[in-house]
């Protein structure tokens, strides 16, 4: 009996040692799995907010009441922010316009012109329900990456929701995306 339990031990440290040398045969293969993972910068919400606070007071500034969207690269809201006295409207017109900037990674007045240069490029517009080929969205381009888009609804003019949406990209250190002032 004494053998027989003696034999049985034996075995079970021989199984458990080779478990743990086929487990350790497999750690190798798990890390290149991971380096094959895609490694993608994310625009913060507090950057977010800083850059709807710089829009919305350039807007203020200029006495328009507008209404600001943030999304992230892949055109989820990452935060809005009606102004007082701006319109309903605003809300979608200027979270259509960041997602369109995003996910397009062009402004959306430079995407309007295009469409109106090219008339074959009009099938964008219906793209999906998202999308708004309207001036005032702006992709948020930092360390040569598009990260999000920002989004500026309400102004009297494209031009001007472009200038206000600016203001908030310059406040959080992206790319410029629409020619400085003269």
């Amino acid at each position: 009996m004494v053998y027989a339990h003696a034999q049985h031990r034996l075995s079970v440290t021989v199984a458990c040692r080779l478990m743990i040398v086929a487990s350790l045969a497999l750690l190798p293969v798990a890390a290149p799995a991971a380096d094959e993972l895609t490694k993608e910068l994310v625009l913060p919400a507090g950057m977010a907010s800083k850059a709807i606070q710089a829009s919305l007071e350039a807007c203020k500034k200029d006495g328009y009441k507008v209404s600001v969207s943030v999304v992230d690269r892949a055109g989820v809201l990452r935060a809005m922010v009606r102004a007082d006295g701006a319109g309903p409207h605003t809300i979608d017109s200027s979270r259509k316009k960041a997602y369109t900037a995003a996910s397009l990674r062009r402004p959306t007045t430079e995407l309007a012109e295009l469409i109106n240069k090219v008339p074959t490029l009009q099938a964008l517009r219906e793209m999906n329900d998202q999308v708004l080929i309207l001036g005032g969205g702006l992709p948020i381009e930092i360390g040569g990456e598009v990260v999000g888009g920002i989004g500026v609804g309400g102004a009297p003019g494209a031009h001007l929701d472009d200038a206000c949406a600016q203001a908030g990209l310059d406040a959080i250190g992206a790319a410029q995306k629409i020619p400085a002032a003269k």
